[in-house]
């Protein structure tokens, strides 16, 4: 793990903490198969899944399987994403993936990691997301938030995102991983945001790595209020 030695009673109150605040997470991107959520996860690189929750319902009417989008012109698909963003990298990795679904699995979508990775576009925080959230084969899958959170509560020292993953699943029990994954999420963007991390307000605060470190803190006061959920 990194050479650290993680307190198994740490890991047991952030996790009892995290149940608290985010008792029933899930992911926050709409999707009916595992195809629409791979694409809808390809298109949230470097853009909220907000906007992608707008684009994507009249995606996938109009491109309704792999083989759909793997027929379609790129420039138009360009065009159907470009409000998420680097629609041009988007669309090609998109499409590229789509042609090997309908090539070498029939246009559905693996259930094992190596399939997945190999895919243009997949990475492992990618995979995982599918297989959790699709398919219910747990991962955790390392976003900015996860490794931010993470790296802030001390429970891993790793900037590799798959480093990262290992020393999380060394420490998590298997079934806890995929919920795990959307707590971290959750909390990276309500409370633990990159640039001025609420500690004051943090339940977490007495067990971080960060919060308690006076040389890398500052705590500024919250307005009254459940801030929590702001």
């Amino acid at each position: 793990m990194g050479g650290i030695n993680i307190n198994s009673d740490k890991v047991k109150s952030i996790l009892k903490i995290l149940d608290q605040l985010y008792p029933d997470p899930k992911c926050s991107l709409d999707f009916d198969t595992p195809f629409q959520l791979m694409v809808a996860t390809i298109l949230s690189a470097q853009c909220t899944d907000e906007r992608v929750n707008i684009v994507t319902p009249p995606l996938f009417l109009k491109y309704p399987s792999a083989k759909a989008i793997a027929e379609a012109p790129l420039e138009e698909l360009e065009q159907d994403i470009r409000s998420t963003g680097f629609y041009h990298n988007k669309a090609l990795a998109i499409k590229k993936s789509s042609t090997l679904l309908v090539e070498r699995f029939g246009g559905k979508m693996p259930r094992d990691m190596e399939s997945l990775v190999a895919l243009p576009g997949i990475g492992r925080k990618t995979a995982n997301v599918i297989l959790g959230n699709a398919f219910g084969i747990p991962g955790i899958a390392v976003d900015t938030h996860v490794s931010r959170v993470s790296t802030r509560l001390g429970l891993t020292r790793a900037k590799d995102p798959d480093k990262i993953e290992q020393d999380l699943n060394a420490i998590l029990e298997k079934t806890r991983w995929v919920k795990f994954s959307h707590q971290l999420i959750q909390h990276g963007r309500k409370v633990c945001t990159a640039k001025k991390p609420r500690c004051s307000i943090c339940p977490l605060q007495p067990h971080c790595d960060y919060g308690n470190d006076p040389a890398t803190t500052k705590i500024q006061a919250e307005p009254p209020g459940n801030p929590l959920r702001r």
